[in-house]
């Protein structure tokens, strides 16, 4: 397989992350990179990043969860960040960012975690939940959904309609030649920034770190195009399995949308109607955030994943 690794050099000096790189190897031979911060017998928390992000996107709250005991756990996702990245944007599938996943889950041999998944972090890492919920303790969905045929089929079109029109906004923005990862976070003409974050000039370097030319940003431009929007196997039997394990979880599950999220939003009532952990909870609308919500409100999201236990 062609891949490419970025450069240790990359990710030295970077604002707020003084983290030492910890690794596993999955798949083919893919270096998968996480932080592990905290006392090592600590409750264990998952922080999950989506596209086109890494690691950093947590810097803001892994030192609250760290103080508050927890061991804070958050992998860079096969493509981003420290870990290898494929060339080849046919290497990225839905199954296959399941597959890494998991292994990196079975190597650490992780339990009673609580997972805090955002975007594509949710849509990965709450398959997990819906196949081994029994390794999970808790959740917190914040912006992001697990597709399914029958899930899809029952939204309404008010539903549907805002976030099909922001999907293929920022489908179409995520094929620009000129895309980077902090344009996507912190430029006021992203899809993705509907608050109009900015970035500080070390934060938009920091994104970009892991990305030092267009064959590092392969798995990043591809997530897009893996939204399975129908009944096409393999990954309709895979979701709908994970979602039948999900409809059972009657442990924590707490969603926290952002006030301003549209791309994923119309997942907010199906977790809550469907989900057992999730009904009768007192769920989250974040305000003043958008699709990052970690970048504008991550004192609340802290306290979000710090009351289910």
């Amino acid at each position: 397989m062609d891949i490419e690794r970025t450069p240790d050099e990359r990710f030295k000096g970077l604002s707020d992350w003084p983290y030492r790189p910890r690794y596993v190897t999955v798949g083919e031979g893919l270096r998968m990179h996480y932080v592990d911060e905290g006392p090592p017998d600590g409750p264990v928390v998952v922080l999950a990043h989506g596209e086109p992000t890494w690691g950093y996107l947590y810097r803001k709250m892994i030192p609250g969860l760290v103080a508050a005991g927890r061991r804070v756990l958050v992998p860079d996702l096969i493509g981003f960040g420290r870990s290898d990245k494929p060339v080849d944007r046919a290497a990225y599938t839905y199954e296959s960012h399941v597959a890494w996943t998991g292994a990196w889950l079975d190597q650490l041999d992780l339990a009673d975690i609580t997972l805090f998944g955002q975007d594509w972090g949710g849509f990965v890492f709450l398959v997990h939940v819906g196949l081994a919920p029994d390794r999970f303790a808790a959740v917190v969905a914040a912006n992001t959904g697990l597709a399914a045929p029958d899930v899809m089929a029952s939204f309404t079109p008010e539903q549907f309609a805002p976030a099909a029109g922001a999907f293929l906004h920022w489908l179409e923005q995520s094929e620009s030649p000129d895309l980077t990862a902090s344009w996507a976070v912190g430029s006021p003409d992203s899809a993705l920034n509907q608050t109009a974050h900015v970035l500080s000039q070390e934060e938009a370097a920091a994104y970009d770190a892991p990305f030092p030319s267009a064959r590092h940003f392969a798995g990043a431009r591809q997530f897009p195009h893996l939204v399975p929007l129908d009944a096409t196997d393999p990954p309709a039997s895979m979701l709908s399995r994970a979602w039948a394990g999900l409809t059972a979880f009657d442990k924590p599950f707490l969603t926290a949308f952002a006030a301003h999220e549209d791309i994923t939003r119309a997942f907010e009532q199906v977790f809550q109607e469907h989900i057992p952990g999730a009904q009768g909870r007192s769920h989250l609308t974040v305000p003043d955030a958008g699709h990052f919500l970690q970048e504008q409100q991550p004192d609340l999201l802290v306290e979000a994943v710090l009351s289910l236990g």
